[in-house]
Order: structure tokens, then sequence, then C-alpha cells
């Protein structure tokens, strides 16, 4: 069960309250710990806000079935695989269909929370450009995704099955009820989370574990799509904002570190003792 985003939100309030209180600590295993839990407060912020910017839009049903309904049938102007068709061959099984709502379920923000602690702690020089992708990413989305998409699920008269009542578990509450979001389906915030693991994984290391981050972006892509709670509309935009988001983190990064640079060196000298001349 994911967490709620009100405990999300207390977590990243203590968490940043112990990192301000400690920052200027002279105790260097303190030091670090603050500059964890600064990072850690940061992505559970990340999270509560995904939380409740679904518990906002699902009350929002206005033209969503209506949106859901124009990206069907876009993706057969555009002759993409039908969805359908992939839920089909899927459906044959409960095993795997139960295996893949249990995936959606869980896999999902877990993953991202090991991708992280493992960047902060191995791989510290690229963390920061991970989290702020990360941030990126899931800023837009969020603000996208407040005008509401009905997911392929809903569409029963197209061929989908909802995947999560008819062969459990389900992620999501009765429309209109408190629960996980389920109109936020573009784009897809599993797919982007899946992708940042997998390349961020990838490029940060020759182990055999980007094998295994680069198969849990293929099966995220496999499954949100065999359990019918996106659409592909919703993957492609999900990798096309990971695409802008790659492009300008660094030129941004270094708008915003000009400054502060400037700053912290306007502070060094004023704090260096001057030479005099007599």
């Amino acid at each position: 069960m994911w967490l709620p985003w009100k405990l999300g939100a207390c977590i990243s309030a203590a968490l940043c309250a112990f990192a301000l209180a400690s920052r200027r600590s002279s105790r260097p295993a303190l030091a670090h710990t603050s500059a964890f839990a600064g990072e850690a407060s940061l992505v559970f912020a990340l999270y509560s806000l995904w939380q409740y910017a679904g518990a906002i839009s699902v009350m929002n049903v206005d033209g969503a079935m209506a949106r859901g309904e124009w990206i069907w049938h876009a993706e057969r102007f555009l002759h993409l695989p039908s969805e359908v068709s992939v839920q089909q061959l899927a459906t044959h099984s409960d095993t795997v269909m139960r295996a893949s709502n249990y995936y959606y379920l869980l896999a999902h923000v877990p993953t991202l929370i090991v991708f992280l602690f493992w960047m902060y702690f191995r791989h510290r020089d690229r963390y920061s450009h991970w989290r702020n992708v990360l941030a990126a990413v899931t800023g837009v989305s969020l603000a996208i995704q407040l005008v509401p998409v009905a997911p392929p699920r809903m569409f029963t008269g197209f061929g989908f099955v909802d995947a999560g009542r008819v062969f459990g578990p389900s992620v999501y509450s009765a429309l209109g009820h408190s629960g996980a979001d389920q109109l936020s389906a573009m784009p897809s915030v599993h797919v982007a989370w899946a992708l940042i693991v997998g390349i961020g994984v990838w490029t940060s290391t020759r182990s055999r574990w980007r094998w295994a981050a680069a198969t849990h972006s293929f099966l995220t892509l496999v499954v949100v799509t065999v359990t019918a709670n996106h659409w592909l509309f919703d993957g492609i935009a999900a990798a096309a904002l990971l695409g802008l988001a790659l492009a300008f983190e660094a030129p941004l990064s270094a708008l915003v570190a000009g400054p502060q640079l400037r700053i912290s060196r306007s502070r060094s000298a004023a704090l260096t003792p001057q030479l005099v001349d007599d």
C-alpha cells in the first residue's frame, strides 16, 4: 500500500527540520546525516505532492472520458500497436495478470527510493543531476495531470479489462472515493520514474545491476499496458518529458549555480584577511 500523502508530508517536514537544525554541526557524522536528511525530505515532498495531486484531480471527471477516447482514436490513426491486443495475450493466465497487478502496485515507489539511496551513497557526483531530473519530470507531470484523462481500463467497450478488479489486487478505489488517483493517466509517472531508474543506473555503473534496472524499465512499460492503467501515449509523453529534462538539466543547473558561486566567493573574500602595505 502506498504511503498516504499526509504522512509523507509529515515525514518530509520532520526530515527538513532535522536537516536545518543539524546542518552546522561540527561533528562530521551528524553533518553527513543532516545532508542526507535534506535530500530525503525533498524526495518525500515530491512523493506527497504526487499523491495529493491525484486526490485533487480524482474528483474532477469532466471531460476525462472524452480525452481518453480521443487518445484511443489518435493511436489508431497513427497505427500504433493496440493496447487491447497486448492485454489479451496476458489475460489467458491469471498468474500473469495478478503478478502484473502486484508489480504495478509494489515496484513503483520502492524501486525509485532504492535508486536514490544508491545514487546518493555510491555515485554522489551524479546524484544531484538525477535528483534534479526527477524533480523536473515529476513536477511537470503533476501539472499536466491536473487535466484528468481516463485510462484504458475504463473503456470496456473497446475490449479492455479492468485487470485490478477482475484479477486483483486493485490499486484504485471506486471513482470519486478516496484512494490513489485514477484519472492521472497522462503522462505516466510510472513509466517516467522507471525510465529514470533504468537510464540512471545504466549510465552510472558497469555492474550486472544495470541489467536489473533496465529490466525494471521494460517490465514497467509492459505492466502499465497489460493492466490497462495507461495508454501508449502516456508512456511516450513521459519519455518525451524525460528527454527534455535531461537536455536542459545541465544548463539550468549552471544558470542557478552561477549566482550562488559568486555569492560564496564574495563571502570568502570578505572573510579573508587583507594584507596592508606599511
